[in-house]
């Protein structure tokens, strides 16, 4: 029988590559990407588009607060808390007896309105350009109108003749099936075996349809996607290739930089700024990252979390395969409780763009996401779900491991550690059922 190969190279012959060795074996690995450079300059999206994002979220605020009034308080922007972790950064210093210089935060994406994740960004705005839009082209309907009537019976009435459908581990679908039944679409969420069951009894309590498939995120994504082409009526919303949801991310930067300076933390060449950011198929995490980079330059450093067992984003750029590879390839199971995070191959999109962008990712284990989620929950009394917590372990990867002091002469970063920021970005978690949470925190 034919031996199983992967771009012309046996599995033993991929095994002499250290780093995918330790991929492949499920181990926890850090990566520094070799073709990352400083100097920001990227093609494939425009500040400007960016820009335009945060003006169409601007314009809906008034139809946000009516449709949700939980946003009120913030005049319907969708925007989460940003928190300095200290008693969690004395924490980690300790189990892990390393010095983390300069502050520790997380960004409280865990806590968005409406979704409670990450994906309230990109997979909603998506929603609300598509409402948009048909307003336009089937009622008139001009920038300067009010947004406030989007809430009314009759706009329900006309977005009620189309549909919208989307691929999903859970999160995206979640955010995308809440905000298109509000503005009265028909929803379909096709979903993996590896979407939390919580995430489907949601959906469906609000009339979504759920489609649940035993296979993984990619299959649900490709079924989606071919269903939706059967129905002229019919948006997908495609996590592996839209630009929409990449610009919906991307806004999260600005808005990071006002909390930045309304909290007096400088970001420059002599203040470094390191995020950290769970990633699955990369859209969230890319866009942001794009976002970051066009808001900070050079003076931002991302790296990209994902589970040992689903190490897309690393095989794809490690290898330099991109998309054309997925875990399974390689025999990985792409089996995590970091449901979020569980995919097989990484955005093609995405994949290219974090090419030269991203300074580098690591994997982490289960049991490691479950450890830093009772540490958080412990230290600063944030309940995250366990994909959320990946991050987490960026700052112990940067500093106690040889590949993160690399990262720092090379990029000559030593001296201005002690004025730095590091971020830990939160992906979900406020929308965990009380239930759920509980078991997460006594898993042992």
């Amino acid at each position: 029988m034919k031996e199983h190969t992967v771009a012309g190279l046996t599995k033993k012959e991929w095994m002499e590559n250290p780093l995918l060795k330790q991929l492949i074996d499920t181990e926890e690995t850090f990566w520094l990407n070799p073709n990352y450079t400083s100097m920001f300059d990227h093609p494939i999206v425009q500040a400007a588009k960016v820009k335009e994002a945060e003006e169409r979220l601007n314009r809906f605020a008034p139809y946000i607060a009516i449709a949700f009034p939980e946003t009120k308080p913030m005049n319907g922007i969708i925007e989460s808390p940003l928190v300095e972790i200290a008693s969690m950064k004395s924490r980690m210093e300790k189990i892990y007896e390393i010095a983390i210089p300069g502050k520790l935060l997380l960004k409280c994406d865990s806590h968005l309105p409406i979704s409670g994740s990450i994906k309230a960004r990109g997979g909603i705005y998506e929603v609300l350009k598509r409402a948009e839009e048909i307003a336009m082209k089937d009622r008139g309907f001009k920038e300067t109108d009010n947004y406030e009537l989007l809430a009314s019976d009759e706009y329900k009435e006309l977005f009620s003749h189309y549909s919208i459908a989307v691929g999903s581990t859970g999160n995206l679908g979640l955010s995308i099936g809440i905000i298109s039944a509000h503005l009265g679409f028909k929803v379909t969420v096709h979903m993996s075996a590896d979407a939390k069951r919580w995430k489907k009894d949601k959906l469906r309590s609000l009339g979504v349809i759920v489609k649940e498939y035993e296979e993984d995120y990619s299959k649900a994504v490709e079924e989606g996607r071919r269903q939706a082409s059967l129905n002229l009526s019919c948006h997908f919303i495609d996590d592996e290739n839209s630009v929409d949801l990449l610009f919906g991310y991307a806004t999260a930067a600005t808005r990071l930089k006002e909390q930045l300076n309304e909290k007096s933390i400088i970001v420059d060449e002599e203040h470094p700024l390191f995020v950290y950011l769970p990633c699955g198929v990369g859209g969230g995490p890319g866009g942001i990252t794009y976002g970051l980079k066009l808001a900070f330059q050079k003076n931002v450093h991302c790296f990209f979390a994902e589970p040992t067992h689903s190490p897309c984003m690393t095989l794809g750029l490690a290898t330099g395969l991109h998309e054309k590879v997925s875990v399974q390839d390689f025999g990985v199971d792409n089996k995590t409780e970091a449901d979020g995070l569980a995919v097989g191959r990484p955005s093609k999109l995405v994949s290219n763009m974090m090419d030269s962008m991203l300074s580098g990712s690591f994997t982490i284990g289960d049991e490691r996401l479950f450890d830093f989620l009772r540490m958080m929950a412990k230290t600063e009394a944030y309940y995250l779900e366990p994909s959320a917590l990946a991050g987490a372990y960026g700052p112990v990867q940067i500093f106690s491991r040889e590949e993160g002091e690399k990262y720092i002469m090379k990029e000559g970063l030593t001296g201005r550690l002690n004025q730095s920021t590091h971020i830990i970005w939160a992906t979900g978690g406020s929308m965990v059922p009380k239930e759920m949470m509980e078991r997460y925190l006594t898993r042992m």
